[in-house]
């Protein structure tokens, strides 16, 4: 799908509708269809000057060699014609910290001469009144600052930088004055939750801004579990949903507009099911393509090859991967209100079908706040069937084991 035959779908929308999320809804439906990469994320560096205790980067890397890896400027450049020509509009840049790098301005005024929607995700510690200018004139679609305590302290003690929180204050307002699109949002851990509700309402009361939150750390790309030290427990993170009426009816209706099998009875499923491959996209700073940040065993070198091939060979070859043997995810019917997915699999299980039982856990518990009905799949301990079906086994083991 082209530039072209994307702005005839925007014309046919507007004609119906002047809703931004009908657009995006009928755009996506169309680019899945055809498998054209709508969706791009690409994480610009690994480099940050925070060190927060829940971070999913590897640390191992130092600046210097993490700069070494990094593509150029003139590579950034050739990948943005590429991807704007296989039909990318909305286009995401993330970190590490986007704008410690020098160029990445420069990277983005490209980008956006390119005709891309641009999110930027960023802390803001290195936000100055001359970055804030140049968003001002060369508006991003959005942009979202995380906040991680509503006290210097909280904050500080999470990111391992002191003056952090100062930088991220003068950030958020640099941006407001000059009336940007901006949006706050914080990882709920162990160190801040009881910090959540003064967020919430200094960005929503204070600001008037929208706020978000997520609750769910991954274990790094190295697969360390250290960022799961501060993860809040299954109920915790339940706990937090049933306090947001606005959350749960979220919830509720994504359960109903995904629910049931993702893998019906006597048919191959595919082993992904997102929209990684099919109409979304990551690349990492040294510009390797993959269905996503996370599920990083397959990938595409972009600085040997075109986004063209590795669109159409590599990530299709990805998404053509079939599950191999039948967990208890796949006659799963609450998989839709699970973060459970291949690439959360490799990170925390060495196995991208691995059922993660931290996921598991959420999501029965999450589909009782709802009160949906979860049938029986398998031996999975969270629902009565399956805990009978393992207990039976364990009384059987043990006999066996007197006689």
């Amino acid at each position: 799908m082209t530039h072209n035959e994307i702005s005839g779908i925007i014309a046919d929308v507007v004609m119906d509708t002047f809703s931004y999320g009908d657009f995006s809804t009928a755009l996506h439906r169309r680019s899945q269809a055809r498998r054209t990469p709508v969706n791009g994320t690409i994480e610009i560096t690994h480099r940050c000057p925070l060190a927060c205790v829940h971070c999913y980067n590897n640390r191992a890397m130092d600046d210097a060699e993490a700069r070494r890896n990094e593509l150029t400027f003139e590579e950034h450049c050739r990948i943005l014609d590429e991807i704007a020509e296989a039909g990318c509009l909305w286009l995401l840049y993330t970190g590490g910290e986007i704008f410690v790098r020098n160029d990445f301005l420069d990277i983005y005024t490209y980008a956006k001469q390119k005709g891309l929607l641009i999110s930027l995700f960023t802390n803001g510690t290195p936000i100055t009144p001359k970055v804030a200018d140049h968003l001002s004139e060369w508006r991003p679609f959005s942009i979202e600052i995380t906040l991680y305590g509503r006290t210097r302290a909280t904050h500080e003690r999470i990111t391992h930088a002191p003056g952090s929180y100062e930088q991220c204050m003068r950030a958020i307002h640099l941006l407001l004055e000059r009336r940007l699109p901006l949006k706050l949002k914080t990882v709920v851990m162990t160190l801040n939750r009881h910090e959540l509700r003064p967020m919430q309402q200094f960005a929503k009361e204070e600001l008037g801004v929208e706020f978000k939150f997520d609750a769910m750390i991954n274990c790094r790309l190295d697969c360390s579990r250290s960022p799961l030290a501060v993860r809040l427990g299954p109920q915790e993170i339940v706990e937090l949903d049933l306090a947001d009426s606005r959350r749960m009816a979220e919830w509720r209706r994504f359960a109903e507009r995904f629910g049931g099998l993702v893998h019906p009875p006597g048919r191959s499923g595919e082993l992904f099911h997102c929209g990684g491959g099919i109409n979304s996209f990551a690349i990492d700073p040294s510009g390797r393509l993959g269905v996503c940040a996370f599920s990083r065993r397959e990938t595409w070198d972009l600085r040997w090859g075109s986004f063209r091939d590795g669109w159409e060979q590599s990530l299709r070859n990805v998404r053509q991967k079939k599950i191999t043997r039948r967990t208890k995810c796949v006659a799963c019917k609450i998989k839709a209100i699970c973060g459970m997915c291949p690439g959360n699999g490799e990170l925390e299980n060495g196995d991208a079908e691995e059922p993660v039982d931290f996921l598991c856990n959420v999501a029965h518990r999450r589909a009782s706040a709802l009160g949906l009905h979860i049938p029986p799949h398998g031996e999975c301990e969270y629902c009565a069937a399956g805990a009978m079906h393992q207990l039976r086994n364990a009384v059987s083991q043990r006999t066996s084991g007197m006689t």
